[in-house]
C-alpha cells in the first residue's frame, strides 16, 4: 500500500505523541467488547504503552465485573497477571460506553460476529448486527474525529459499511478513518501471540487521511513489535487476509485427518507421516497433528464466510472446495464416535464412559464448536453414561452446551452425564476413557492406578494422540486412536456381536 503521503505526521498528532512521551496521556482508546479478542488485546496495549489509557467497555455489567474481580471471564496463560499490574492504572473496564466513546481518539470495535441463523445466509454469513450496533452508537454519541478499528472477524467489505453508517449518521464537523486491524490469535497462546505476533495487518484507505490513520495505529504497535512485522494493505485485502488465514489452517487439519483414515486402514501410523511431511521446507511442520477435528469460534465460522462471499460472488467451485473442509472436519468426529462403540462390543448403552476434556484445545476454557461436544453427543444418543472432566469450563457450561447440541433439558441430560472434579473420579468403574482435549495433565496420570479401578476390559481412546500407547497397553488397556491400526495382540472388535 502506498503510504508517500503519511511520511510526516500532522502537527496536532505530532503533538500527542510528544506529550505522551512526556508522561501526559493524551491518546485514549475505547475497545467496545470485553470478549475473547478486546480484553487480552488491550491488556497488552495498555501494559506496552503505559503513557495510553485504555478502556473496555461492554453492555454487560456481569463480564465487565468479571474483569474487574480476580476470577477473570476467560482463561488465558499469563493474562491474569498483566491484568493485575495495570488495571486501573491505564488499563480501565467500564459499562459507561457513552463517556468512553466521546473521550476517545481511536475505537476498537470488538463485538461477536456469529455465523447467522436466521433468513438469508442462515449457515454461512457472518451476523453483523452487533458491528451495526456499534458503528451507529459511536455516530451517535461522537462530537469529535476519531479512528475507528474494525477487530471483529468479519467478511469483505464490512468496513465500506461502517463508514457509511457513520458517514450518513455523523455529527456535523465529525470526521472519521475506518481501519481493519484482524487479529490472529490462538486460544491458549492469546498473549504469546499478542507479544511476538507473526505479523500486525492494518488496512486502511489510500488517501492521505486514511495513511494517516494507518501510521497513528501503527506508532501504537510499533512500541513492541518490530516495524518490518506491521503490515499495510488496503481494507478489503486485510479483510479477506483474516477469513484466508483461518481457512488454511483448518484445511490443514482436515487434511492430515483424512490421511489418518488411510493410516488406520493400512497399518502406517500418521505421527510418521506427518512428520516426514513436515520436514519438507515447502509444507512445514504446523497444524499436522492429526485429531478428532478443529473446534473454536473461528475456523469453522469463518470458512463459511469464506463459503458464503464465494456463493455471493457466483464462485460455486470455490464454495464446495472450502465447504468439504468443513464435512470433513464432521466426518472425523462421528468416526471417532463409531470407532469407540463398534470397539466397545457395538454398544455402549449403559455403559460408564470417561470423558477427559471439554475444551476445544488445551489452555482455554473456550468450548466453541468443541469436538468434544459432538462426540459426547453421538455417545449420549448411544445411551452411554458419561462421566466428564475438564480442569477449566464448568459444569455448568458443559451442561448448557451439550443442552443445546442434544436439545434435552439438564434435568434429562443427569440421566447421561455427570461432572468429575477430577480425572481419576470420572475413570473410576468405567468401561473406557476417551481423550477429546490434549490438556498436559492426562500424559503425566497414573493409568496403573487408574486401570487397577476400571471395569475390565479396560479401552483407552485417544483422540489426541497425547498419550504413551505402548506403556497403556503393557498394563494392559486396550488402546485405540487416531490414524494409527490396533495391534494384532489386543482386543478388537470391528462389528457388533
Amino acid at each position: 500500500m502506498s503510504t508517500s503521503h503519511s511520511d510526516i505526521l500532522p502537527s496536532h498528532i505530532t503533538h500527542d505523541i510528544s506529550n505522551i512521551r512526556l508522561n501526559k496521556p493524551q491518546l485514549r482508546i475505547c475497545c467496545i467488547g470485553a470478549g475473547y479478542v478486546g480484553g487480552p488485546t488491550c491488556a497488552i496495549i495498555a501494559s506496552k504503552c503505559p503513557n495510553i489509557q485504555v478502556t473496555v467497555v461492554d453492555i454487560s455489567s456481569e463480564r465487565i465485573a468479571g474483569w474487574n474481580s480476580d476470577a477473570l471471564p476467560i482463561f488465558e496463560p499469563g493474562l491474569d497477571e498483566i491484568v493485575r499490574k495495570i488495571r486501573n492504572r491505564n488499563l480501565f473496564f467500564s459499562t459507561d460506553i457513552e463517556k468512553s466513546i466521546q473521550e476517545a481518539d481511536l475505537i476498537f470495535i470488538s463485538v461477536h460476529t456469529p455465523t447467522k441463523s436466521y433468513g438469508f445466509g442462515t449457515g454461512r454469513a457472518a451476523d453483523l448486527r452487533y458491528v451495526e450496533e456499534a458503528a451507529r452508537q459511536i455516530a451517535h454519541i461522537s462530537k469529535t474525529d476519531k479512528i475507528v478499528v474494525e477487530k471483529s472477524t468479519v467478511p469483505v467489505k464490512a468496513c465500506e459499511s461502517i463508514k457509511t453508517i457513520l458517514k450518513t449518521n455523523k455529527h456535523r464537523g465529525v470526521n472519521y478513518q475506518v481501519l481493519s486491524n484482524p487479529e490472529f490469535l490462538a486460544e491458549g497462546s492469546a498473549i504469546h501471540d499478542l507479544l511476538a505476533p507473526d505479523r500486525v495487518l492494518i488496512g486502511g484507505d489510500e488517501t492521505v487521511e486514511g495513511s494517516l490513520a494507518i501510521k497513528k495505529l501503527s506508532w501504537i504497535y510499533e512500541h513492541w513489535v518490530p516495524k518490518e512485522k506491521i503490515l499495510t494493505t488496503n481494507t478489503w485485502s486485510s479483510e479477506l487476509s483474516k477469513l484466508v488465514a483461518n481457512a488454511f489452517l483448518a484445511q490443514r487439519i482436515s487434511s492430515i485427518n483424512t490421511i489418518s483414515a488411510v493410516c488406520e486402514a493400512t497399518g502406517a501410523s500418521v505421527s510418521e507421516v506427518a512428520k516426514a511431511v513436515g520436514l519438507d521446507s515447502r509444507i512445514g511442520n504446523k497444524f499436522l497433528n492429526a485429531s478428532i477435528g478443529f473446534g473454536g469460534s473461528c475456523f469453522q465460522k469463518d470458512i463459511y464466510n469464506l463459503i458464503y462471499l464465494a456463493e455471493s460472488l457466483k464462485l460455486e467451485p470455490v464454495a464446495q472446495y472450502w465447504l468439504q473442509v468443513i464435512k470433513i472436519n464432521d466426518w472425523q468426529r462421528e468416526r471417532f464416535a463409531q470407532m469407540i462403540v463398534q470397539n466397545l462390543f457395538g454398544s455402549v448403552s449403559g455403559k460408564k464412559i470417561a470423558i477427559f476434556g471439554f475444551a476445544f484445545k488445551k489452555d482455554t476454557a473456550d468450548t466453541r464448536e468443541s469436538s468434544s461436544i459432538y462426540v459426547c453427543r453421538y455417545l449420549i444418543d448411544e445411551g452411554a453414561s458419561l462421566h466428564i472432566y475438564d480442569p477449566k469450563v464448568s459444569s455448568d457450561r458443559i451442561y448448557l452446551d451439550l443442552s443445546e447440541q442434544t436439545g434435552s433439558t439438564e434435568r434429562d441430560l443427569n440421566d447421561h452425564v455427570q461432572i468429575a472434579n477430577e480425572p481419576y473420579e470420572a475413570a473410576k468403574d468405567s468401561h473406557a476413557i476417551v481423550v477429546c482435549t490434549e490438556w498436559d495433565e492426562f500424559a503425566k496420570l497414573d493409568y496403573e492406578l487408574i486401570y487397577s479401578t476400571m471395569q475390565k476390559p479396560s479401552f483407552i481412546f485417544d483422540g489426541r494422540l497425547v498419550l504413551d500407547h505402548d506403556h497403556l497397553m503393557s498394563i494392559g488397556f486396550n488402546v485405540f486412536c487416531i490414524g494409527k491400526k490396533p495391534p494384532k495382540n489386543q482386543f478388537t472388535n470391528q462389528s457388533p456381536l
